[in-house]
């Protein structure tokens, strides 16, 4: 099992990993993020598209793959360079948004204004300022985030 403190040893180092003091930077996750976040769009848009047209999952299987693993790829390379997102304002849009669509696959009957409302909460959440974006519910401030010039992040 190991001593105590290799124990704690192992716990801070895995707390480091998942949780840095500053974001990773990743010269690869911009262009694969835009690549990715356009082909979500794109998958989405079909899905959203067939589902007012009587469109079923096997007419829409193919789009609601792609959403699937284009959301899950994007949500991995947020994760690769800081877990914290997942208590930053970022990071509540995407699990809100991951419950909407849990609600329309639940509630097949009412899935497109489920879908609907996930999507507004998508938009909201990648275009909503930086301050919001990057607020800890933790720490209970905003962070600084890459391009923040301003000194305590405000």
């Amino acid at each position: 099992m190991g001593s105590r403190a290799e124990q704690a040893k192992g716990r801070a180092s895995l707390t480091q990993a998942l949780f840095p003091p500053e974001p990773r930077f990743f010269a690869w996750a911009r262009p694969l993020q835009l690549l990715l976040r356009s082909v979500h769009i794109a998958a989405m848009a079909l899905v959203l598209g067939g589902l007012p047209f009587g469109g079923g999952y096997a007419a829409l299987r193919l789009p609601i793959l792609v959403t699937v693993a284009s959301g899950l790829l994007l949500f991995a390379v947020d994760l690769a360079k800081d877990a914290g997102i997942l208590a930053q304002g970022s990071g509540a849009a995407v699990l809100l948004k991951v419950g909407l669509l849990g609600c329309g696959l639940l509630q097949p009957a009412h899935r497109l204004p489920w879908y609907l409302a996930a999507t507004l909460v998508a938009s909201l959440g990648a275009h909503m300022p930086g301050r919001w974006r990057h607020f800890s519910f933790v720490q209970w401030k905003v962070l600084k985030y890459p391009g923040d010039t301003r000194e305590n992040g405000l």
